[in-house]
């Protein structure tokens, strides 16, 4: 239920497009998304898409660990940046 609701707007990307959308979220959703924010360094909007994106990610993998799903997000973004480097299997 939402009690003294606060309309937040939402920056979404698609096709690199940026667009907004007004969304209804609790009070008390936006506090707990503030204080993680604040200490993620990130900002709300960035914060909410990032608890939204592991529960997509948890609901779509039920049998994985969150800690693993984590993990697995942060290697996807070093892929991206280009920080990896290639592992050579050698033979003893």
């Amino acid at each position: 239920m939402l009690h003294n609701a606060t309309i937040y707007n939402i920056i979404t990307q698609k096709e690199n497009v940026m667009s907004t959308v007004a969304i209804r979220l609790s009070d008390t959703l936006i506090q707990q998304a503030t204080n993680y924010a604040n200490i993620n360094f990130r900002t709300i909007p960035k914060q909410i898409e990032y608890w939204a994106t592991l529960g997509r990610c948890a609901e779509d993998n039920p049998d994985l660990p969150l800690g693993f799903i984590k993990e697995c997000l942060l290697a996807k973004e070093e892929i991206k940046q280009g920080k990896t480097t290639e592992f050579n299997f050698k033979e003893n």
